[in-house]
């Protein structure tokens, strides 16, 4: 009898695993959903392509209303990388299991 094992996308932390914006990239072509947690005004002062506004204080609350599938491949971020963190904790906590945070933030690209 064969067991089907998940791979392992968080740290030791618990913390989603961090990829660089040529993965993420690479990523959010093949499907992932890109997921920005910072505030409404920072969104509208400039995004990244395609992204979904759920500011990180709002995680707990709407996420499960927004993205309904909980495997599906979401990468996260925010403008250093403290609020996709927090997210990532939040959205594990709520069952989500392919996540992905943005290393550094967009101070990073």
């Amino acid at each position: 009898m064969f067991r089907k094992f998940r791979i392992r996308r968080y740290n030791r932390e618990g913390n989603a695993m961090e990829i660089e914006y040529t993965e993420l990239k690479e990523r959010v072509k093949t499907g992932a959903i890109l997921l920005d947690v910072r505030s409404a005004q920072e969104y509208q002062e400039g995004h990244l392509e395609g992204a979904i506004l759920i500011p990180e204080f709002e995680i707990e609350k709407n996420i499960e209303k927004i993205i309904r599938d909980k495997h599906q491949e979401i990468v996260i971020y925010c403008t250093s990388g403290a609020r996709s963190k927090k997210a990532s904790k939040i959205m594990r906590m709520k069952g989500y299991d392919n996540l992905y945070d943005l290393k550094g933030g967009l101070d990073n690209i």
